[in-house]
């Protein structure tokens, strides 16, 4: 880990989205394996937490843009519960930032405009699988792909009416820098309700 620059009151900006731009570009230029995954946090009705690991697909002034098949586990609880985490964690470079929101569902020409730039095995695969639901086999999932690709031939792969986006809308973001003897810096912005943002620091 290489040493970090200063994280201070002073040091940082008016609004949160600066700092994770800066940090996720610092986390490419590491050339870790995938420092766009994170971990998202869901729990439906019955309280019952869950977590898993996917992929950051886009970022903005309005919140984390990520894609699944919403018939998924987290997909379900989404759909009962719309507040989330989300935690990026980038050891590393010594660095983790934990998002606190709620998600909705994006519009279906977001959605289709994302799934139109992956790949075809991956636009198959989307209709291959029911993500989460049992199967006898590795085999019977590769049939399904099969059967896919046939239906397909030659022709564009729509995209699944399950499947689709989510924007996580923060309402707090925390940044935590790694310190000698465990003295991290730890600071956490809240929106306001003007939609700007306040910043304090933490105890590590």
């Amino acid at each position: 880990m290489s040493e970090l620059p200063p994280l201070s009151e002073e040091s940082l900006p008016a609004a949160p989205l600066e700092l994770f731009a800066a940090w996720l570009g610092d986390a490419e230029a590491s050339g870790m394996t995938d420092p766009n995954a994170m971990t998202l946090a869901t729990a439906g009705a019955d309280g019952r937490p869950s977590a898993r690991t996917v992929l950051l697909r886009g970022v903005g002034d309005d919140g984390f843009r990520f894609y699944t098949n919403r018939g998924s586990l987290k997909g379900r609880q989404l759909s009962q519960n719309p507040r989330l985490q989300l935690l990026f964690f980038w050891r590393e470079i010594g660095r983790q930032i934990l998002i606190h929101g709620t998600a909705e569902e994006l519009t279906d020409a977001e959605s289709d405009a994302y799934f139109e730039s992956r790949p075809r095995a991956s636009q198959l695969g989307a209709w291959a699988s029911e993500q989460g639901s049992v199967i006898e086999s590795r085999e019977q999932l590769l049939e399904r792909v099969a059967e896919n690709q046939q239906r397909f031939d030659g022709q564009d792969v729509p995209r699944p009416d399950y499947w689709g986006g989510y924007l996580a809308r923060p309402e707090a973001i925390e940044f935590w820098q790694a310190g000698e003897f465990r003295l991290h810096d730890r600071f956490v912005y809240r929106r306001l309700d003007d939609g700007g943002w306040t910043a304090e620091r933490l105890s590590p």
